[in-house]
């Protein structure tokens, strides 16, 4: 999911929609914005699809007001349809709020079932409705406190924003699995997934929202409240990995900076004889260029990708994910060809799109392919929202080293180590890395 919020800017309907351009890599199922006039009118509009297909100059001009949130929605366990598109909109005899939440509760469940027992009913599969109904049960007239109340309560790896009409609450889980950053656009202010949607929209990043902060926006400036007495930055490793793009610092560091780090990391643990290193577009080109600088062996462009295919990871059937392998990438023939190729990738899933980019280099003519893979071997679930499939189907949950290369039909495979990972931060966070160790930092709960 892609969080977006702007407070106190002029049309802020058209500084959104430009700003969800540069979160679009965060979802591409579907998009909503929500708006409020000084009248307190909401106003809101959503769809599936791309951000371009949703919003047109003409439903961007039909929310006026200076106060806004959006979103972009990611596939992952609720259903794609539009009722799970956020923001969510409520309306309470203390004056209408909209949410919208990034990430995954680890304790959905038993709170929905405590909350269900008193007779509330659910519209939706989103944790956001949940934090809602949790905000309003404590029924006090002190909304922060009542806030604070609601995020006691649930566990997870998540980010959340409420917007009422003069206000906005950003809150990030006291672990710091997920991202949120805070700009400064004029005498406005801009919350969102990550500071690459600041550039475009003219913003200038002041700071990251703290783990377990509740940052409030009104027309007495910021204000800050903690929920949690706990503070960590186990930033979600793959952010770092493949989820954010390469221009967005998150904690302290540049994903760009991460990731070719990674890629230099990779070569000194998993060196190989090659001629040319390729890196798979677009989230594992700049561990392509680490590799490259520190081995030595010439970096090309092997693969091209679609430019109007989106990522096939974040799709949500696996069918749909096979299919758009060869639409969304093509290999350079008379780059491979008759070459051995180190093939970067930022991680391996499922395996499916590796063992279908190694048959397109060699069906190029490439005589060796040997995969190098910026990340740890993934062999669990991750329960923050990130959608890596059940164990069985991970491609390392149950098989050797040598079984994973054999699956993906590679000549070599290789893997950074969870220390590396970790040291690409550069100190900056101790990232969550369960779904490669097994070690999550929240406790789990029965699902």
């Amino acid at each position: 999911m892609g969080l977006l919020a702007v407070y106190g800017v002029p049309h802020a309907s058209s500084a959104l929609y430009y700003g969800l351009h540069n979160l679009q890599h965060r979802g591409q199922e579907g998009a909503g914005m929500v708006t409020f006039t000084e009248d307190g009118k909401c106003h809101r509009h959503r769809g599936l699809g791309l951000v371009d297909s949703i919003f047109s100059h003409a439903e961007i001009e039909a929310l006026p007001g200076n106060i806004g949130m959006a979103t972009v929605r990611y596939a992952n366990i609720s259903a794609a349809t539009l009722d799970n598109v956020q923001p969510l909109c409520f309306r309470h005899h203390s004056g209408d709020f909209v949410v919208a939440g990034d990430g995954s509760l680890v304790n959905a469940r038993q709170v929905e079932e405590d909350l269900e027992k008193d007779g509330l009913i659910f519209q939706t599969a989103l944790d956001s409705e949940l934090l809602a109904y949790l905000i309003k049960k404590k029924g006090d007239e002190d909304r922060i406190d009542n806030l604070i109340h609601a995020l006691q309560i649930i566990d997870g790896g998540f980010n959340f924003m409420i917007m009422t009409k003069n206000r906005i609450y950003a809150c990030r889980d006291s672990h710091g699995i997920k991202p949120l950053a805070l700009g400064r656009l004029g005498d406005g202010y801009v919350i969102s997934s990550e500071s690459c949607a600041f550039e475009i929209m003219g913003a200038k990043f002041e700071r990251d929202i703290e783990p377990g902060e509740i940052l409030c926006i009104d027309n007495k400036g910021l204000r800050s409240n903690r929920f949690s007495d706990v503070k960590k930055y186990n930033m979600c490793a793959m952010e770092y990995i493949y989820l954010a793009r390469p221009d967005s610092d998150i904690d302290g560091c540049n994903v760009h900076a991460y990731r070719k780090e990674a890629g230099r990391r990779l070569y000194r643990e998993c060196p190989v004889e090659a001629d040319i290193v390729v890196g798979v577009p677009e989230s594992s080109l700049s561990a392509a260029m680490g590799y490259s600088e520190e081995s030595g062996i010439p970096y090309e462009m092997g693969l091209v990708k679609h430019k109007y295919m989106g990522r096939t990871f974040i799709l949500p059937e696996q069918s749909l994910r096979e299919m758009g392998v060869k639409l969304k990438l093509s290999p350079v023939h008379s780059i491979v060809k008759g070459k051995r190729v180190v093939l970067v990738d930022d991680s391996i899933v499922r395996g499916t799109t590796s063992l279908k980019i190694v048959r397109l280099l060699r069906e190029a003519g490439a005589t060796e392919v040997h995969v190098r893979i910026a990340s740890p071997m993934m062999k669990y679930t991750c329960h923050y929202g990130v959608d890596t499939s059940t164990p069985e189907e991970l491609l390392c949950s149950n098989r050797t080293l040598e079984e994973a290369r054999d699956a993906i039909g590679a000549d070599s495979l290789g893997y950074l180590s969870p220390e590396s990972c970790t040291a690409s931060t550069f100190g900056c966070a101790e990232p969550c890395m369960a779904c490669f160790t097994g070690k999550y930092p929240t406790k789990l709960y029965e699902e």
